[in-house]
C-alpha cells in the first residue's frame, strides 16, 4: 500500500472514530436529559402527593372539632331537657350550680400543628423540585450540550 492509501485509511479511521465519539456524546446527553426530565416529573408528582396528603390530614383533624362541637351541643340539649323538661324551666328563681361540658381548644392547636407540618413538608419538596430543575437548566445550558439539547428538542 502506498503512502496515499495509508493516508486515506487513516483519514477514514479518524472520521469513523470522530463519528463514534460524536454519537456517543449525543446519546449520553440525550440519556442525561431524559433522566433529568423524569426526576422533575417524579418530584412534581411527589409534591402533588404531599400536598394532597397535607390537606386530607387537615380535613380529618378539622372534622374532630366539628364532631366534638356537635356532640357537645347534643349533650347540652340532653342535659337541659333532662333537668327542666321539654318546655324548659318555669321557675321564677332557680338556684342551681350547673356542670356543663366545655369545648376543648387544644383541638384547634392540633389543627394548627398539622397545617404547619404539612406546609413544611410541601416546602421541602418544592425546594427539591426547584433544585432539580436548576441542575437540569445548567446541564442543558452549558457548552457544548446546549447545541445538542436544542437539536434534540
Amino acid at each position: 500500500m502506498n503512502i496515499v492509501g495509508k493516508i486515506a485509511v487513516g483519514i477514514v479511521a479518524l472520521v469513523v472514530l470522530l463519528f463514534a465519539v460524536g454519537c456517543s456524546y449525543v446519546v449520553g446527553t440525550n440519556n442525561s436529559c431524559v433522566s433529568f426530565e423524569q426526576r422533575i416529573q417524579a418530584q412534581y408528582t411527589k409534591n402533588q402527593n404531599v400536598y394532597d396528603s397535607f390537606w386530607k390530614t387537615v380535613k380529618e383533624v378539622a372534622q374532630v372539632p366539628d364532631k366534638y362541637a356537635a356532640d357537645t351541643k347534643s349533650i347540652y340539649e340532653a342535659a337541659l331537657k333532662g333537668r327542666y323538661g321539654a318546655d324548659g324551666s318555669k321557675a321564677v328563681f332557680q338556684f342551681l350550680k350547673e356542670q356543663n361540658p366545655t369545648l376543648d381548644a387544644s383541638l384547634y392547636k392540633t389543627i394548627q400543628d398539622a397545617m404547619q407540618s404539612g406546609r413544611r413538608d410541601f416546602k421541602n419538596n418544592q425546594t427539591v423540585l426547584i433544585d432539580v430543575k436548576q441542575e437540569y437548566q445548567i446541564y442543558i445550558g452549558s457548552f457544548p450540550r446546549s447545541f445538542v439539547a436544542k437539536a434534540l428538542g
